[in-house]
């Protein structure tokens, strides 16, 4: 038998060895990472602002402080009208916590003996209202450390927060320039197409985070309404603001947001849960029927079930931070693969066959039957 010899060019060692050094890299950086997907997702979003007041004779970096002024002037100004009152009505629906697991846990019981009165006794076993309590708590104190991992107080908090404005504002003043150093690391002809794809990948990011933003805003507004015209006057704000932002969260969004006013209405007692629940139905179907597609429309356009893991790809890594940033990025990442990829190997399939069919159409015209 003889001996295969694998031999191992210095030049490809040195590769792979720089490819281990990237990656280690890369995980050290990893929260720096964070922040530039967050940096990028929120200038593709106030890109197309800009560049309408730039088309309408304003300087461009005064469109950016303009637009970034705004931004932050909205929030100061919806942290000052409603922040307190969400505080208040937050910080009693903590506490009511264990009164709300009880409520659900007689709820339960109370549907489990009228579906089975054989083995009553099994129900306070199956069904425990303080174990119920704690892992409630505890699942959030995940979710919410998930999501900001990225800091460690309050200064680290708002210091990410000014590093992903700086950033984006960068971004967004000196795209042109940003983006044609960084296209020319790339060899002809990729340097030409990666660029020419910066437009529709930053349209498809900007776009779905426009519309769920917008149809967020919207839907809290009617949630709130609906739920202090209930009954629910106490806590329908933060339960409004808990639905609209959870609503940012492609599929699981809504759902995740009913669940708590559904528990607590059950502590009302009565029916209430059942409007409560049909409140929920009719805001779910004005978003899929009419909001989504007037304000959203196609701007994600990938498979439903690939929007899906990458909601939950992005809650495992980040929390509900990835659930909200992940999903745009995998739209504009199928805008590559779309037009880099699928197009051009559609076109060159249909150039085969359409020289397959040539070929075929003159072999027949070159022969000619003999009679006789």
């Amino acid at each position: 038998m003889s001996e295969q010899r694998i031999t191992i060019s210095l030049s490809s060692l040195f590769s792979i060895l720089l490819i281990v050094v990237l990656l280690v890299l890369l995980w050290q950086l990893q929260s720096l990472l964070i922040l530039l997907m967050i940096s990028v997702v929120l200038a593709a979003t106030l890109s197309p602002i800009v560049n309408w007041a730039e088309g309408r004779r304003v300087p461009r970096w005064l469109a950016v402080i303009g637009v970034y002024l705004a931004l932050i002037g909205g929030f100061v100004g919806a942290g000052v009208l409603i922040g307190p009152t969400v505080v208040e009505q937050t910080d009693r629906l903590i506490t009511q916590i264990p009164v709300y697991s009880e409520a659900l846990f007689n709820w339960i019981q109370g549907l489990a003996l009228r579906l089975n009165t054989s083995h009553p006794e099994l129900v306070p076993q199956l069904v425990n209202p303080q174990a119920l309590t704690n892992w409630v708590i505890r699942s959030s104190q995940q979710v919410l450390l998930r999501s900001f991992g990225l800091t460690k107080n309050i200064v680290g908090a708002l210091f990410s927060v000014i590093l992903i404005l700086l950033i984006s504002g960068y971004m967004v003043a000196g795209s042109k320039t940003l983006l044609q150093g960084f296209v020319q690391l790339f060899p002809q002809p990729w340097d030409r197409r990666l660029l020419a794809q910066v437009k529709p990948v930053s349209q498809r990011m900007g776009g779905f985070i426009q519309g769920r933003v917008v149809v967020s805003a919207i839907l809290g507004v009617v949630t709130t309404v609906g739920l202090n015209i209930l009954g629910l006057s106490e806590v329908s704000l933060a339960l409004g603001v808990i639905a609209g932002f959870t609503n940012l969260i492609p599929f699981v969004g809504p759902f995740l947001g009913a669940i708590p006013a559904l528990i607590v209405s059950l502590s009302m007692g009565g029916v209430t849960w059942l409007w409560v629940l049909l409140l929920f139905a009719i805001v779910q179907n004005l978003e899929s029927y009419i909001l989504d597609p007037l304000l959203v429309g196609s701007s994600v356009n990938i498979h439903p079930l690939y929007q899906l893991l990458a909601v939950f790809g992005g809650t495992q890594v980040l929390g509900i931070l990835g659930a909200i940033i992940v999903p745009p990025w995998i739209a504009g990442a199928a805008v590559l693969l779309e037009n880099l990829y699928i197009r051009p190997k559609r076109i060159a399939e249909a150039r085969i066959e359409r020289a397959r069919n040539e070929e075929s159409s003159a072999i027949d015209k070159d022969f000619v039957p003999t009679t006789r």
